[in-house]
């Protein structure tokens, strides 16, 4: 693939999942990214370990593989004045200084924009935050469960109005990851400006913004004319207002669904490959009033036959259907998907320990239809020494700071 963030150097002063993931997709494009360790604890996210009732080898843990593969690893205290010292040394020939360390944190420690400009006033400077870093809460820290899910009204708007309480996230890391991507496109786009004006910029990205942006589609009519729409109980069978909208059982429990959204220049073609000829021919359901009309006795039609044929047979034989439709997976069903694996959606990372492979999903772009190929996770400091040599440190410097606790 092309590397088109060759040469770029970030500094990642980061934890858990949804910053580490901007910097995993600034190191897929290629950027040479230092993940910036405790010395003694590392990244807290190397403590988690477990999900689903399984428990990963720490040398070949999935999870810290999704958000930090391709990158280096250097064991800093940042709390000590020789850590901090070592961190102006890195940034200072960096391009990018990336965090999503609290504003009291960033303060205390020293690192805040006004501390990493001072030896580099042309770093691009990026956060990532839970609520952002202006307004009231600007001070409170997030998970994605809580400002991506809960804060943000996705999941008022995910569950159905029959609940008492909001939905669980069922898929963890999914704000993180999502917001890491947008963050690492700004970072991008703060790199072109600055190679274009020759401007350095600040770039923010919150777990809050990535959240309403994914639901700006229906935040801006629900705030521009009062109202908003609850989901209720998913149900088997179509819309009352388009019966070509909706989850259909197949004989053997599965589920086929439909999305033909315009139905009209599908009605035909549709019933068809559904077997359905005489439908296709009645003038009652000519177009999209005729079907929104009789949508309960067209609904009744598609499900029974749905359900005369099985998964697999419908999954192939709506192939040559030309409405949308997609057969209901589960994550784990994405794992033999003809067309993820076509378009290279996984990556598989050999761990340090010479194990089984690590199966992990590649970040979404691609460059010139070429799959990117992203070397493993770093362990915990393990490229201490290789960096401050690369600073220009000697060995017998970097033996005195190990002395002292400031590294690993």
């Amino acid at each position: 693939m092309t590397q088109v963030m060759k040469g770029v150097r970030v500094i990642e002063v980061a934890q858990f999942v949804f910053v580490p993931a901007a910097g995993a997709v600034l190191a897929d494009w290629g950027a040479d990214v230092i993940k910036v360790e405790h010395p003694v604890r590392g990244d807290a996210q190397r403590g988690a370990r477990s999900i689903g009732g399984m428990t990963f080898d720490p040398v070949a843990n999935p999870m810290i593989q999704h958000p930090n593969r391709g990158k280096r690893s250097i064991g800093i205290d940042i709390s000590t004045a020789e850590g901090q010292q070592l961190i102006y040394d890195l940034a200072r020939d960096a391009d990018v200084f990336l965090t999503n360390y609290l504003p009291a944190a960033r303060q205390k420690l020293k690192i805040d924009v006004e501390h990493i400009r001072a030896v580099n006033p042309d770093i691009i400077y990026a956060r990532g935050s839970g609520y952002g870093d202006k307004g009231p809460d600007r001070d409170r820290g997030g998970y994605d469960m809580t400002a991506f899910w809960i804060h943000s009204g996705v999941a008022d708007a995910m569950t159905p109005q029959e609940f008492d309480v909001p939905l669980q996230m069922g898929i963890g890391g999914m704000g993180d990851s999502m917001s890491g991507m947008n963050l690492a496109g700004g970072i991008a786009a703060a790199l072109f400006h600055r190679s274009q004006t020759g401007e350095p910029t600040e770039v923010d990205v919150s777990l809050l913004s990535s959240a309403m942006w994914m639901s700006g589609m229906v935040i801006a009519p629900y705030l521009h004319g009062g109202g908003m729409m609850r989901i209720g109980i998913p149900k088997t069978g179509g819309a009352a207002v388009n019966p070509f909208m909706g989850h259909f059982q197949t004989s053997d429990g599965r589920v086929i669904s439909l999305f033909i959204m315009v139905p009209d220049h599908y009605i035909r073609d549709t019933f068809e490959h559904l077997g359905l000829p005489e439908a296709a021919s009645d003038p009652r359901f000519a177009d999209a009033k005729g079907l929104a009309k009789h949508s309960e006795e067209v609904s009744k039609l598609i499900i029974g036959a749905f359900a005369a044929q099985t998964f697999d047979y419908w999954r192939e034989h709506l192939k040559t259907m030309k409405g949308q439709w997609a057969a209901a997976q589960s994550l784990l069903d994405l794992g033999a998907d003809e067309q993820a694996i076509a378009n290279d959606a996984f990556l598989e990372i050999a761990p340090i320990d010479g194990s089984a492979p690590v199966r992990v999903v590649r970040s979404p772009v691609q460059f010139d239809h070429a799959a990117v190929d992203t070397p493993r996770a770093p362990e915990h400091s393990e490229h201490t020494e290789t960096v401050l040599l690369e600073l220009g440190l000697d060995w017998d410097r970097i033996a005195s700071l190990k002395a002292s606790g400031a590294i690993a």
